[in-house]
């Protein structure tokens, strides 16, 4: 599989099937499910956009140590993970622990991968921008936000992307 399949794999399950966002802060790993997100250039550096609830323990973490990770899993073994990772807090579980999943390094940033996932995106915060409600499209707001629970914009270079090794 060369780089494009790899790539469109990648958006195509993290949109279809989600993928884990990790950060780590004061020895603390934490991550959760994402189904939201972009790749494309800005600045012209490579850039990962993800959209991070304030409410989220996740939120905390990337606000203090300003790197993440995204690894996007290729097939289903990780569906129950994915489900775990999205409807529980970090603040009350170890999800890492939960769901038997096993870190790995990361190489060009403090912040682990999830190991048995496809693809892996190592990504450096280089801009943050909370959303303003009153420039969101109306039907959009109704639709995503009725608790009004938005979410802070994150643009994370990609310092490296990488296939799993397993």
């Amino acid at each position: 599989m060369n780089f494009t399949s790899n790539l469109e794999k990648s958006m195509e399950n993290l949109h279809k099937k989600g993928a884990f966002l990790t950060c780590k802060a004061d020895n603390e790993v934490n991550t959760m499910t994402i189904s939201w997100g972009s790749i494309g250039f800005v600045w012209h550096k490579p850039m990962f956009t993800v959209l991070v609830r304030k409410s989220r323990h996740t939120h905390e973490l990337i606000e203090k140590c300003g790197e993440f990770t995204v690894s996007v899993p290729f097939d289903d073994k990780m569906k129950n993970a994915l489900a775990i990772c999205g409807s529980k807090s970090g603040r009350e579980i170890n999800k890492i622990k939960e769901c038997n999943l096993e870190l790995k390094d990361g190489k060009n940033i403090s912040i682990p991968v999830i190991k048995g996932c496809g693809i892996h995106y190592e990504c450096k915060v280089v801009f943050k921008q909370d959303m303003c409600p009153n420039l969101l499209d109306e039907s959009i707001d109704k639709a995503s936000y009725g608790a009004k629970d938005y979410h802070t914009v994150y643009y994370g270079e990609i310092v490296n992307c990488y296939l799993d090794e397993e």
